[in-house]
């Protein structure tokens, strides 16, 4: 059983870092999207400049997906076949049902095939004539052929679902606070699978309607809240709290709660990310960084919002957007709306509540948010120590201390996955008990350096990469 949840625990936070591609790219495509709405700079090359990152999120997904999940070192060859594969399968998928949109999960989802079966697929032999498709480069082929039945699996698996979920929106439209309250949470907690774009369909475009002055009917709470029905935005205002308040806090929350060498690279990224929430109202930048590496955050992240909905029920707040849930639409529509100061009372609270309650969760549950991971991928030249930079192994039979280093780490059973930085082999172990540093050290590496039960670095120096590219040869063989 430890080892079942081991594993869903390392699986998640490689989610976690597959998330970390999508996530750079997204705060600048917000930015850009708001700065050129009408309101503000009105500039339709910035609109169409975000929308080029926003519809091709499920791609950056895939790709995310690939450079987080493969164990090779040049990931150039499966990062191709996901770019193929996800194209495919998006197109599979319309021709089997055009009306399903599986969003950012179509990119986790084919991502993730296309890496199982990179690692399965390299290793086949086959006859030399067809040396020039196979091997590393058979994914190039396997990956596209099977999204056409894989696309057919989630066109039977997802239709039921979106159908379901568009019944309960109905149902949810008209249940008073519960509905709003059960929106709030839905929609933030179906954001990993994309459907929260159906509850979003009903709530948003079509629920209810109102005439306007000059005679024009319309439908949704975000026509009908421009169009100046005052019983509209009662499902909207509460994404104000989240977006301007909240995530912010959670932001800083999690700087606090990074490691004090990590707080650096964390602060760039996570400054961005509620920058972007506060100006923008996009949120995934933010929300991504914990879906999976904390999903205690994300489930009290979905209970806020439902929360805050109920609360501004109960008040009679009604707010709607132009443009999005964001500090300009919060003061520019302020007029139109109903009780809106609850908005930042809420609000003030809320950044409080998020800033306090992430802080708390993460340090006593040690996740690895951003700034807290056990195994970084790359060092700070500072981190670098002078006579890591000036080691020279006396033994130059890389093959030999390689296939040593693989013995005395617990064998290939042990290793999870091995790479490198400029100085040292990075390995993920199931267990650092099976690894023999002192027996390590006698094959004349400066150390072995045990960082958690799962992650371990041997110290090389210099000459490390080419005792990592014979250790990951050995590791494909015995696997």
């Amino acid at each position: 059983m430890k080892n079942i949840i081991r594993k869903i625990k390392f699986n998640l936070s490689k989610l976690g870092e597959a998330m970390l591609v999508p996530i750079v790219a997204m705060p600048v495509a917000g930015l850009l999207s708001r700065f050129g709405q009408p309101d503000l700079l009105d500039l339709q090359v910035l609109r169409m400049s975000a929308d080029v990152v926003f519809s091709n999120l499920d791609l950056l997904f895939a790709v995310g997906m690939i450079l987080a999940f493969t164990k090779t070192k040049d990931k150039s060859i499966p990062v191709l076949a996901a770019v193929l594969s996800i194209m495919v399968f998006k197109n599979a998928l319309t021709y089997f049902n055009e009306d399903l949109s599986m969003g950012v999960f179509a990119g986790i989802a084919t991502g993730g095939l296309v890496s199982y079966l990179y690692e399965k697929s390299r290793l086949w032999k086959t006859p030399n004539a067809f040396n020039l498709f196979t091997g590393e480069k058979f994914i190039l082929t396997l990956g596209p052929i099977a999204m056409i039945p894989y696309a057919f699996f989630w066109s039977l698996v997802w239709a039921p679902i979106e159908n379901g979920l568009d019944g309960f929106a109905l149902w949810m439209g008209a249940a008073g606070i519960l509905g709003v309250a059960l929106f709030g949470f839905l929609n933030r907690l179906l954001i990993p699978t994309g459907l929260h774009h159906v509850l979003n369909a009903y709530i948003f475009y079509q629920l209810g309607s109102y005439v306007s002055a000059d005679g024009t009917k319309v439908t949704g709470e975000v026509a009908r809240f421009l169009a100046g029905d005052p019983t509209a935005g009662t499902f909207m205002s509460m994404f104000f709290v989240i977006m301007v308040f909240g995530l912010p806090g959670a932001c800083l929350g999690m700087y606090q709660a990074a490691k004090p060498e990590q707080k650096k690279s964390a602060k760039g990224l996570l400054s961005s990310g509620g920058i972007t929430s506060f100006f923008s109202g996009t949120t995934e930048p933010v929300e991504f960084t914990f879906m999976f590496s904390g999903p205690q955050l994300y489930l009290l992240h979905s209970f806020l919002t439902g929360l805050a909905g109920a609360i501004l029920y109960l008040t009679g707040t009604k707010l709607g957007f132009a443009f999005g849930f964001n500090i300009f639409d919060l003061v520019l529509n302020w007029q139109m709306g109903t009780n809106v100061i609850f908005i930042p009372l809420l609000g003030i609270a809320y950044f409080f509540i998020y800033w306090f309650s992430f802080k708390f969760i993460i340090l006593k549950f040690d996740l690895k948010t951003p700034g807290r991971q056990d195994f970084v991928e790359s060092m700070e030249a500072d981190d670098i120590t002078t006579i890591e930079k000036g080691h020279s192994l006396k033994n130059k039979d890389y093959d030999y201390l390689s296939k040593k280093i693989l013995q005395n780490v617990g064998g290939a059973t042990n290793v999870v996955s091995a790479s490198n930085c400029a100085t040292r082999l990075r390995l993920v172990v199931k267990d650092s008990d099976l690894v023999d540093s002192e027996k390590i050290k006698q094959l004349n590496v400066l150390g072995v350096v045990k960082l958690s039960k799962e992650n371990v670095q041997v110290i090389i120096g210099p000459e490390v990469r080419h005792v990592a590219e014979s250790f990951n040869a050995y590791l494909d063989l015995e696997n």
